[in-house]
């Protein structure tokens, strides 16, 4: 944990106004605070001058079409849709124009394959969807809104078998824009997979250096220069680079991997970066989720060196061949992705820049408020009286804890497509919906897209999920009240003894600090230091000779218990499965229990692992594992009825 008023103080100044503020410190924050509110009124509500200036604008350029109002300009290239160009706050382009060509600025991107086209270890076909048709949707003193699209020949046998139509909003009064897309796939056409979908923005390297995708994970970055040989070393994986004669003296010797800046797809609201010397502000603010493949839990990629800024809406990161989108022979769908709103903002000269963050923040709750959004022309996106909602109270029901049902507090509740349990984690064609029940277990869920569904929850302490197998049938305007739901977490008698949380999480565990030699100084004495590059390797050097022997009643899992089980790097350069212990004794109350035991494990997540458990007739417990990357474990022990099982829950 963190304080987090002092915490942000520290990263939002300057070093000089900091000491200012510092001895200021009461009136000054509290001038600044105002400032940046004052800034968001200047920027959402000022009076529109006689003059037409305030009014949208369209214009055509040879090879382009122009949107702007009083705030800024976007350029985009006719037909193909991509976004060349954005003027703002006298920028003449904040994108990357001067480094990256046209099509490699702004742009949507798929990347797909032919099922058993791809070749081993390949990652598919990136398109950079290139649109072949323009056409103004909408176009008055409010609003404008564009269509980039692109129509699947049917005699092709190279293209995506997709239909996308891209959408570009600007608003009168708005300072930025919007950006949503219509995937649409007709009956008969043929297979495909789709890996990933984004809508990708690449920034002025010379301006913008400081990025923020959190309060607490915000930093000044290096340069895409600093990762080329010979000023950078490719490290196990490519994406990870160890800076070794950067421009700039203070990241020497870090090492810089974009999966260090991934989020999960709950916390992902307002993402950017920030040129400090022209005191503006880039932002992406995603005000749902509903769009996102997976569920809340699941980890995208968001902001990273380049300057790179990314809305991913579907991707097989962390995850795997699990999450491809595969699509059969002749399988119809339909899914619209967005709309997200692409922010800039300013301060005068004066104002710590570095506030630009809280102001994107408040622009993100206003975003938040407004949707789902009302001026969108595609019928694909239902305005809020188009959808429906649902509530309920969820309990958990454990009468080895309670004897009382005990509200969910915290737990997740959400609406995905119907299928097993734990099939939210791997569902991805359709839209999900989830609410955090507050601390009565009461949730709401709203604004849900017409359409069918199952309930599903998860609750943060138990194990297992919730599953409603009754299908709900979501319409415009309805409103299901489910009244009191109570979930029954697996369980077979008392527990013995228990090594963790089932949080879906690995937190709780021993983290190791990171080799010296291989830091990102944003996670030092961070929360998320997990983060960290190589701690795989740490492991080895922890147990050199023998692996990890953990005695349930001495040890602390906070301490002994290493966060991930990984292989064992061999001198020949294989590797080799490790084999974990756990020893426990039985007390003198524990003599004359009878009956069978049953362990449960939990992953919190695994990847192309295969874990092995052995318990000896002594009742020592011991773990063997042959993985490629690594395992989280969470581990427990019941007294009661059944046999000795091994159980692993749903995968995160």
């Amino acid at each position: 944990m963190f304080l987090f008023s002092s915490h942000v103080f520290q990263l939002v100044t300057t070093k000089d106004y900091r000491r200012y503020l510092l001895i200021q410190r009461g009136w000054i924050i509290a001038l600044i605070m105002f400032m940046s509110v004052f800034e968001i009124a200047f920027c959402q509500n000022q009076t529109p001058e006689p003059e037409s200036t305030q009014v949208l604008q369209l214009h055509y350029q040879d090879r382009y079409v122009v949107m702007e109002n009083r705030f800024l300009q976007l350029t985009l290239s006719n037909p193909e849709g991509f976004v060349t160009g954005i003027q703002y706050n006298g920028i003449d382009n904040v994108l990357a124009y001067y480094t990256n060509k046209e099509y490699d600025r702004g742009y949507w991107d798929v990347v797909w394959n032919f099922p058993g086209k791809k070749a081993k270890k390949t990652k598919g076909t990136l398109d950079r969807i290139e649109a072949t048709k323009m056409e103004v949707i909408t176009q008055n003193d409010e609003k404008i809104e564009l269509s980039f699209s692109r129509t699947w020949n049917t005699s092709s046998t190279t293209a995506v078998p997709v239909n996308i139509d891209k959408r570009f909003v600007m608003l009168r009064n708005s300072s930025g824009f919007y950006s949503y897309a219509i995937f649409e796939r007709l009956q008969g056409w043929p297979a495909v997979e789709l890996d990933n979908m984004r809508l990708v923005f690449k920034l002025n390297k010379k301006k913008f250096h400081y990025m923020a995708i959190s309060d607490d994970r915000q930093r000044s970055m290096p340069v895409p220069d600093d990762r080329v040989p010979p000023r950078g070393q490719p490290l196990a994986y490519p994406e990870a680079v160890q800076l070794l004669d950067p421009i700039e003296p203070e990241f020497k010797g870090e090492v810089d991997d974009k999966y260090e800046y991934s989020m999960e797809s709950k916390d992902i609201k307002v993402h950017g970066w920030i040129s400090t010397n022209d005191s503006v502000g880039f932002w992406q603010i995603t005000p749902s989720n509903e769009f996102r493949s997976a569920g809340p839990l699941k980890q995208f990629l968001g902001s990273h060196v380049g300057p790179t800024n990314l809305a991913v809406f579907h991707s097989t990161h962390y995850v795997g061949a699990d999450l491809i989108m595969s699509f059969k022979n002749g399988e119809a769908w339909k899914k619209v992705f967005g709309p997200v709103f692409i922010y800039l903002n300013s301060f005068p000269k004066g104002v710590d820049p570095l506030l630009l963050w809280h102001e994107a923040k408040n622009q993100t709750k206003i975003e938040e408020d407004k949707w789902p959004y009302n001026f969108t022309a595609s019928d694909d996106f239902p305005a809020s009286d188009q959808r429906g909602s649902i509530s309920g109270r969820l309990l958990v029901r454990d009468r080895f804890i309670s004897s009382e049902d005990i509200p969910a507090n915290g737990s997740y509740v959400g609406l995905a497509a119907p299928g097993d349990v734990g099939s939210w984690q791997r569902e991805c064609k359709g839209y999900q919906f989830w609410s955090k029940a507050d601390e009565n277990g009461s949730f709401s869920i709203n604004n849900v897209r017409s359409g069918r569904y199952n309930l599903y929850a998860f609750a943060p302490g138990f194990i297992g999920d919730y599953h409603n197998d009754t299908i709900f049938d979501i319409s415009p305007g309805s409103k299901i009240s489910l009244g009191d739901l109570v979930y029954e977490p697996p369980r077979d008698g008392s527990t013995l003894w228990e090594i963790g949380v089932p949080d879906r999480s690995a937190a709780e565990f021993h983290i190791p600090d990171p080799n010296p030699s291989f830091v990102n100084k944003l996670y030092l004495n961070h929360s998320d230091k997990f983060r960290q590059y190589g701690l795989w390797e740490r492991y080895s050097e922890l147990y050199p000779d023998e692996d990890m022997v953990y005695n349930v009643d001495v040890d602390d899992y906070s301490k002994n218990w290493f966060f991930m089980q990984v292989t064992r790097k061999e001198a020949n350069g294989g590797y080799k499965g490790t084999t974990w212990q756990i020893r426990f004794q039985f007390d003198d109350k524990m003599k004359n229990v009878t009956g069978n035991f049953k362990l449960r494990i939990a992953l919190a997540t695994s990847n192309v692992a295969e874990l092995q458990v052995r318990i000896s007739s002594c009742m020592d417990a011991f773990f063997s594992m042959k993985v490629k990357t690594f395992i989280c474990l969470f581990g427990n022990l019941f007294a009661g009825s059944g046999e000795r099982s091994f159980c692993r829950p749903s995968i995160v």
